[in-house]
Formats: structure tokens, sequence, C-alpha cells
């Protein structure tokens, strides 16, 4: 089995593709798809959106519509670009619990999407 290019967990794709009626190897495919995306644009994040480091990967906290966009430039439809907003919010919530620090992770979803980027 190749290995994953992408930051987010086995179990936190199983759940979230569930909930985006995404099946698991397409979100799959997605996820990688999506992350070379995000890596070609780390400069970019890191000049516009708040950053934070968490277990390996890093956050940027970009603008609510930020995954419609990526939806669109990618011509992924509406169940593949919530699967792909569930496992990067999910993620992040995960990472917060690790951290102890979930509230303030979840007071930022209020504002934020969480665009999750595998560390260099």
């Amino acid at each position: 089995m190749p290995e994953r290019t992408h930051p987010i967990e086995g179990q936190v794709i199983l759940l979230a593709g569930a909930r985006a009626s995404v099946t698991l190897k397409r979100l799959s495919a997605l996820l990688e798809d999506v992350q070379r995306h995000l890596v070609d644009r780390r400069e970019e994040y890191g000049r516009r959106f708040e950053r934070i480091e968490a277990e390996g990967r890093t956050y940027y906290l970009a603008g609510t519509a930020h995954w419609d966009g990526v939806g669109q430039e990618l011509g992924l439809d509406d169940s593949e670009t919530d699967g792909v907003r569930r496992t990067h919010d999910a993620q992040f919530r995960r990472d917060g619990r690790r951290l102890d620090r979930l509230e303030e992770f979840e007071t930022a979803m209020e504002i934020r999407d969480p665009v999750t980027i595998a560390s260099p």
C-alpha cells in the first residue's frame, strides 16, 4: 500500500466520509489531490492566514468559504467538498483534544475553516 501524502488520520477519514456520503476510497483519493493543491499554496496560506502548529501538522485558519473555493478549483461536487471539509475539521478537533485546547480550536472554527497541511 502506498504511503499517504496527506496529514489526515485513518479513523478521521472513516467518520467524515460516512457523514458526507463519500466512499472511503474516493475520499482518500480526494485528500491526496487536495493536499497537493494545498502544499502548492503553502506560502500564500502562510501570508494570508493565522497558523497553528500541532502534532506534525500545520493548520491555517482560512475564511469560511475556503473549501467551497477549493472544491470549485478542483471540480469537486458538493458531497466531495463536504467530505474534505469534514476531514479537516475533524482532524483539527482531534488535535485540539490531544493538546487540551479543544475549546480554543472550536471557537476558531466558529468563524474560520481549518486547513490541514502536513508540516514540512
